[in-house]
């Protein structure tokens, strides 16, 4: 009975570690992307470096979509300091791109949007760790509409229609939010396998970046809905 208690207080430990540092390195990452947009925001010669050539602005927003596929692909190869300084860049990068918001939006309505960002995100986390329902089914379809939502907003680079921005807008927060709860029930069960090895250190890191990009993919749709422009 002591070794069977012992076992599971082990388990718990190594379950709770997985999670401390998966919602860890969450924050982080969205700390250092705010970071990184505040001082872009606040330095002229970086907007124009950034927003004043079109070709730099694609190479940082492609260069964040080769850090994603490459750490998801590489992420069995790497080491854990590998992982860690992609995403840390990855968050930077993104940071740098997302400053534009301060050029559309007011501080007030960034801050508070995100405030609601916040207690959405939360929400949603805390029941995809206590529902007893599957979600995964519901994933698998929200998965599939997260590639509708990248089509459509394609399209609406070239029709320009405000209407459509919004419904593609309601759209995202929908499909994201319930993403949010799919991916935390998702992680809660692979924190039940996890045994404080570096494999799992690595995947924690994976899944702080998925929950990082549900945050703010929420954040991004609620602004163009909600948020007040300048």
């Amino acid at each position: 009975m002591a070794y069977e208690v012992g076992v599971d207080r082990v388990k718990e430990s190594a379950l709770q570690s997985f999670m401390t540092g998966v919602y860890g390195w969450m924050v982080a990452a969205l700390a250092l992307s705010g970071v990184a947009a505040a001082f872009v925001s606040g330095s002229p010669t970086f907007q124009r470096l950034i927003f004043g050539n079109s070709f730099t602005l694609f190479a940082l927003l492609i260069g964040e979509v080769a850090l994603v596929w490459w750490l998801s692909a590489s992420i069995q190869k790497i080491s854990v300091g590998a992982a860690a300084l992609a995403f840390i860049a990855y968050s930077l990068l993104n940071g740098a791109t997302l400053s534009s918001i301060f050029m559309v939006y007011t501080g007030e309505s960034i801050v508070r949007i995100f405030g609601i960002t916040a207690l959405t995100f939360g929400a949603m986390s805390l029941y995809g760790m206590k529902t007893k329902s599957d979600l995964r089914s519901m994933g698998r379809y929200l998965s599939m509409a997260v590639i509708g939502i990248v089509i459509a907003l394609v399209v609406n680079m070239f029709l320009h229609s405000s209407a459509f921005d919004m419904l593609i807008s309601i759209i995202t927060v929908v499909v994201f939010t319930g993403l949010t709860a799919w991916d935390t029930q998702k992680l809660l069960a692979i924190a039940e396998r996890a045994d404080g090895s570096e494999t799992y250190k690595k995947i924690a890191i994976i899944g702080a970046l998925t929950l990082y990009l549900d945050f703010i993919n929420i954040f991004l749709a609620l602004l163009r809905l909600f948020g007040r422009r300048k």
